[in-house]
């Protein structure tokens, strides 16, 4: 590692430990390589094999680009784009731009054209690139919502959606097989010269926001609504773009977060860069837009390919929005839309909507009032813009799809969630809602009365130790005896159960899975006799045992508290007898 090392600063701090034989921190740095997953990579940046580095980061791009050159004969010819967030590290000199530029001089030493953007982007610039300029590939640097310390490497493939198996395991073989850096692998001022190099930012920065514009269906109302919005970028990279799409759409600008509108990678002013972790990061948009009389707040994580919303309520009190009551609303909103404007009414037979199989299935249920079709995909964006894109190639409709981590796709230009689309679609939704003297609450509550409530509750368990967790899901194969299963949870009675580990589903005829299994990852579904269904994962990107859980009752019932009562102590359960938190030494969300 160190004969390959040219950067000073990694270098340096290997040295070091070496003088000092500290077996215990090279251990660390050595031990394992960065695994490369459908998630590329993600890892704290740092020296080391096992951390994003530059030396790392040259080795993943030349396997990436052997395995490219594999599948594509006119590689040369068509390209890769690469973006890049505003992430930086000082102490071993890592940052998402450099990183970005050894990986656009790794593909130009090979004659293969890069287009690489000259400034910061939110992620779905990439994949909206690689769609729109039919490039071979995409490379995203961003560790999206992770701690400062970290970074990414993000992957997709020339259909415009995130990489799936096999995919994979080739590019890690290919990774594996091109260690020795290239000559020239450390010289990027050469790319700056280079005819191969295109800067894609000016065109995609005037085509994405054209492409959003035919979701914009209510420019009038606009054009003259009093509704003011708050948005924060935290510390991330949205703040410019949210404020072009509000022009696109004919909104006024929403109010910036002063402290956080600008990229800074120490992320100051909260504890984690994750909307997705609530009120915690939104305390500085809460101030402002009590200040500024906005009712509602719009909150991008770093990279802005996630959207939270919160709403003032009559009470005074914010009520943040889950990402399934988002989901709720914007998949409502997307196909009122739809219907309103379509003239052929027999199209709806072409219509549908995704969502990842941990997501509330509100979209079924409104799927089967109004005849559309809905389809639930694995956990993860990858799964859901890869069959989106092989029904848009059937000629079908593709209008919505959402996981509940806060991820909205709601344009069909973006094979990804898109944090800059969901935010200002929601802005016209919820200028439209106003002149009708609705809130967004009130209208989530409608879609509710209209095809059922749907009460969610989802959380997770920090766990370090993968022998804990292997040990945990073990346990649950083999509850009361080998190769058995749970037959009950505390007083709720299990009705089936959907192993994706394993592949094994007791709901179908053959015991066999539908959804494609991976034993890779953990995952289990639990449906109980009440209705209820709990689905326990592991996390691909973080030390997390994940649970979501929902409670579905039919049109017409409306004792709301009679069903989070019910949830609660399912959810009670869960954790008491299927997590053990206290045997496994797990830590709660809430520590």
């Amino acid at each position: 590692w160190i004969l390959c090392q040219q950067n000073p600063k990694t270098y340096a701090i290997v040295k070091q430990l070496l003088a000092e034989g500290n077996a215990g921190e090279l251990q660390k740095y050595f031990g394992s390589r960065m695994e490369f997953g459908t998630a590329g990579l993600r890892a704290a940046m740092g020296a080391g094999i096992s951390h994003m580095n530059d030396l790392t980061i040259i080795q993943t791009t030349q396997g990436f680009c052997r395995y490219l050159e594999k599948n594509f004969s006119d590689l040369k010819k068509r390209g890769v784009v690469i973006g890049f967030d505003a992430r930086a590290h000082l102490s071993s000199g890592g940052s998402s731009k450099r990183f970005a530029r050894l990986a656009a001089n790794t593909f130009i030493s090979q004659g293969v054209p890069v287009y690489l953007f000259s400034d910061i982007i939110p992620t779905p610039f990439v994949p909206y690139t690689v769609t729109h300029l039919k490039l071979c590939a995409g490379i995203m640097v961003t560790a999206s919502h992770n701690p400062k310390q970290d970074n990414g490497y993000k992957v997709y493939w020339e259909n415009g959606a995130q990489i799936i198996s096999p995919h994979d395991k080739g590019i890690s073989q290919a990774i594996e097989e091109n260690q020795e850096p290239w000559p020239q692998a450390w010289d990027d001022k050469l790319i700056d010269s280079s005819p191969l190099l295109h800067d894609p930012y000016a065109m995609v920065n005037k085509e994405y926001f054209k492409d959003i514009q035919k979701q914009c269906f209510y420019r009038n109302i606009n054009k003259e609504t009093n509704l003011k919005f708050v948005h924060t970028s935290v510390h991330g990279v949205g703040h410019k773009f949210v404020q072009l799409a509000f022009k696109a759409f004919d909104l006024s600008p929403p109010f910036a977060v002063p402290e956080q509108k600008d990229p800074d990678p120490d992320f100051p002013t909260v504890k984690y860069p994750n909307p997705e972790e609530g009120k915690g990061v939104l305390t500085l948009s809460f101030a402002l837009a009590e200040k500024d009389g906005a009712r509602i707040i719009l909150a991008n994580d770093p990279d802005a390919d996630r959207l939270a919303v919160a709403e003032k309520q009559e009470s005074g009190e914010w009520k943040v929005f889950s990402g399934n009551e988002l989901g709720a609303l914007l998949g409502w909103w997307i196909f009122t839309c739809w219907k309103n404007n379509s003239r052929d009414t027999r199209a709806i037979k072409d219509v549908y909507m995704l969502s990842s199989t941990v997501s509330s299935k509100i979209l079924r249920a409104i799927a089967l009032k109004e005849g559309f079709h809905f389809e639930e995909t694995l956990t993860g964006f990858k799964w859901m813009g890869n069959r989106a894109k092989q029904l848009m190639d059937q000629g079908k409709a593709v209008l919505f799809a959402f996981e509940e981590a806060i991820g909205y796709m709601c344009c069909p230009a973006v094979l990804d969630k898109d944090g800059v689309s969901a935010a200002v679609i929601t802005a016209e939704m919820a200028s439209f809602l106003a002149t009708r003297n609705l809130s967004l609450s009130q209208q989530l509550k409608a879609v509710y009365d209209e095809y059922g409530f749907h009460i969610t509750k989802a959380s997770y368990f920090i766990c370090h130790d993968p022998k804990v967790i292997q040990q945990l899901f073990d346990n649950l194969r083999n509850f009361d005896g080998k190769n058995t299963y749970p037959k009950s949870c505390g007083r709720f009675k299990v009705s089936g159960i959907r192993d994706l580990t394993t592949g094994y589903d007791s709901s179908q005829p053959d015991q066999k899975a539908i959804l494609p299994t991976s034993k890779s990852s953990q995952m289990i579904t639990f449906t109980f006799a009440n209705g209820g269904v709990a689905t326990m994962r592991t996390s691909g990107t973080e030390p997390k045992i994940k649970y979501y859980s929902e409670l579905c009752a039919p049109p017409g019932n409306s004792d709301v508290e009679q069903l989070k009562k019910e949830l609660d102590e399912l959810v009670n359960a869960i954790e008491k007898h299927f997590f053990q938190p206290e045997k496994n030494k797990l830590q709660r969300k809430t520590e």
